[in-house]
């Protein structure tokens, strides 16, 4: 990810990957931009960050890839996210709130 002026904390990426393909299955490129697309231009996952996130949630089993045809009539890697997926989806976007939640108590302490 690039600084969009917000650091992104670690393990964010796994979570914006997996909600990103929560909606569809997708090529890498899909994902960044559906990223970027809902952050509204705030978050920008670089190449160099976005595969190999994308390797470590195929090798944990929260993602399936298959070869495929892009829109340009290109092959390219699909991604999908698995029941497993699903589930770690859940469990990250829990924390991620109890997170959030408890630096904003920090945030209004006077």
């Amino acid at each position: 990810m690039t600084r969009s002026g917000a650091d992104v904390l670690q393990g964010t990426l796994d979570l914006l990957i997996l909600k990103a393909l929560s909606l569809e299955p997708m090529h890498g490129w899909g994902v960044a931009q559906r990223i970027q697309q809902f952050s509204r231009d705030v978050l920008q996952v670089n190449q160099g960050s976005l595969y190999p996130a994308l390797h470590r949630l195929e090798h944990r089993g929260w993602i399936a890839a298959e070869w495929g045809t892009s829109e340009n009539n290109r092959r390219a890697k699909y991604y999908r996210l698995t029941e497993t997926g699903r589930g770690q989806l859940e469990a990250e976007r829990a924390q991620w709130r109890r997170f959030s939640a408890a630096v904003e108590l920090v945030l209004e302490a006077d």
